[in-house]
């Protein structure tokens, strides 16, 4: 079985706030920290009513800090927003406060609407692609300074922080292996491509000094509950938060309801096969059995898990459910 990792999106409920989301990721990091789950990572996203992980490095500063072992990162800062030297400053001065312990994944798209991107005021001009030069140039600032170099990331240069390329198409592929770079593959809600990218990731990549082969993060969903019926009724609540996102109506995310799929109109019900594929829901024995196919299907080299689920202490024993499955397929195998 492949390392386990968390994604958390910080999800704010309907009837909660920012602050009681952001305590329930350290909350969770904790429970992750202590079930052995190898990295923590939050992402970036604007004007979303129902994530809280917008300043990104702020969350990923708080939860380092309450935690001691488990590897905390981005996944991802959507780096078109961004000058590459913030984020070299930024995540240079979360590794002198963490050493060992950052990481950093880097996303091309703007992780919002094009309106909310022009507020951001980083790049007004979308038909000019300047990610790969940025990446390079971000990872540039971590490197020891170089004679005659004017511009430093201080802190950040010197420092040893993985970076990692996200995407959800062909395009991240192809950069991650061109530069020897892990991959992480958001098939929790965009896997139409997932084949066809590890596929072109690992038969194009490059060994460089960050790394000496392919290493592929594939994002996965996964609710666990003591029972199926269970697990369903608490995924309705990320069912719902898709569908009422992709209708033009993000909101929080809203608690589980019976039957939920039984009301929907076909286009919707595609749309949720479609999107939500990647997902692996009910008792300990189904998750086993789902999480054993995926990885035969897609050979994963690390599972990047995450569950919206709407009650925090059922998400807990979600992770706590997997942990458990982990620990057996390892004794197993």
């Amino acid at each position: 079985m492949p390392v386990l990792s968390v994604l958390d999106l910080s999800p704010i409920v309907e009837g909660g706030s920012a602050a009681q989301s952001l305590a329930n990721s350290l909350d969770l990091a904790r429970h992750a920290e202590r079930l052995g789950y190898h990295r923590y990572w939050m992402a970036e996203h604007h004007n979303m009513q129902g994530i809280a992980s917008a300043a990104t490095a702020v969350v990923i500063a708080h939860v380092a800090a309450g935690t001691k072992t488990i590897r905390v990162g981005a996944g991802g800062i959507m780096l078109p927003n961004h000058a590459p030297l913030v984020i070299a400053e930024q995540f240079g001065t979360l590794a002198a406060l963490h050493p060992g312990r950052i990481d950093l994944g880097l996303g091309r798209a703007p992780g919002t609407d094009m309106l909310t991107a022009r507020a951001l005021r980083r790049n007004l001009d979308a038909s000019v692609d300047t990610f790969p030069q940025d990446v390079v140039e971000l990872m540039g600032y971590f490197q020891p300074a170089k004679e005659g170099q004017r511009v430093h990331a201080v802190p950040g240069e010197g420092e040893t922080v993985p970076v990692w390329i996200l995407g959800s198409s062909l395009y991240g592929a192809q950069l991650a292996a061109m530069l020897g770079l892990p991959y992480a593959f958001a098939s929790h809600f965009a896997p139409a491509e997932l084949d066809r990218a590890l596929d072109v990731y690992r038969s194009r990549f490059q060994p460089s000094e960050h790394l000496d082969k392919p290493h592929a993060m594939l994002g996965l969903n996964v609710v666990a509950a003591p029972t199926d019926e269970e697990a369903k009724l608490l995924f309705t609540s990320l069912q719902q938060a898709f569908v009422n996102l992709r209708s033009g109506r993000p909101g929080r995310l809203p608690p589980p309801v019976e039957n939920y799929e039984a009301d929907l109109d076909p286009m919707a019900r595609a749309t949720l096969a479609q999107a939500l594929s990647c997902a692996v829901v009910g008792s300990p024995e189904t998750v086993r059995r789902g999480l054993e196919a995926f990885v035969a299907r897609t050979g994963a080299d690390e599972l990047m898990v995450t569950a919206q689920v709407f009650d925090h202490a059922a998400r807990v024993r979600s992770f706590e459910i997997l942990a458990d499955i982990r620990k057996e397929l390892d004794q197993a195998a």
